[in-house]
């Protein structure tokens, strides 16, 4: 959408596609590149924001600084997807082991949720879902108040468990002239992610 070619430009770009999403009734949520992109990215949803509800934002657990950005989005009661963040970062900036990455991401769903965001979960981890769902029972939340995401081919067996039981589950699906790039750029990162992907691909009924 051009940050790194200018602010301005960005939020020109941006500002037309959210406007014409919300004359649809429909909804853009900017995701969230590495940390370099963060206050960008961040200045570009408030700016949106004031203008249209018909935007949201994503946090990275692996992120330090996503706790005090959590605490400020809570208080507008943004629309927030939370995910563990697949860019590796400095010590300094960025969680570096599983655990923490994890112990984050329930730190920033408790903020949100409890503070009535709309969430996205988004997530493959089994043990971070069942804590996910948890937290969401303790705190007496009703199902359309958050929702599981998952990338497409990736735990198809889980997705359909959560549906099956009740869950909103949203698919998302790489679009675009570089959706090669973007898959194995995960895949890279993720090789978890190729795992899943394979083992659905050779599943005799996927």
């Amino acid at each position: 959408m051009g940050l790194k070619l200018g602010g301005s430009l960005c939020l020109e770009i941006l500002r037309g596609l959210v406007r014409e999403a919300d004359r649809q009734g429909n909804f853009v949520r900017l995701d969230m590149e590495d940390s370099t992109c963060t206050d960008g990215t961040l200045a570009l949803y408030q700016a949106l924001r004031q203008e249209t509800p018909a935007v949201g934002v994503v946090l990275q657990a692996r992120l330090r600084r996503s706790v005090e950005d959590a605490r400020r989005l809570a208080g507008e009661r943004a629309n927030v997807r939370v995910c563990k963040g697949i860019y590796p970062e400095p010590a300094p900036i960025g969680f570096q082991d599983r655990e923490s990455i994890r112990k984050n991401f329930l730190v920033l769903l408790e903020i949100l949720l409890g503070a009535g965001c709309p969430v996205g979960i988004a997530t493959h981890d089994d043990w971070l879902i069942r804590e996910a769902r948890r937290l969401v029972a303790h705190l007496g939340l009703c199902r359309d108040g958050y929702e599981f995401q998952m990338l497409l081919g990736v735990r198809p067996d889980l997705r359909e468990q959560l549906r099956a039981e009740g869950e909103r589950v949203r698919i998302y699906v790489p679009f675009g002239e570089r959706w090669r790039a973007y898959c194995l750029r995960r895949f890279t990162e993720n090789p978890e992610i190729l795992g899943h992907v394979l083992r659905a691909l050779l599943r005799p009924d996927s």
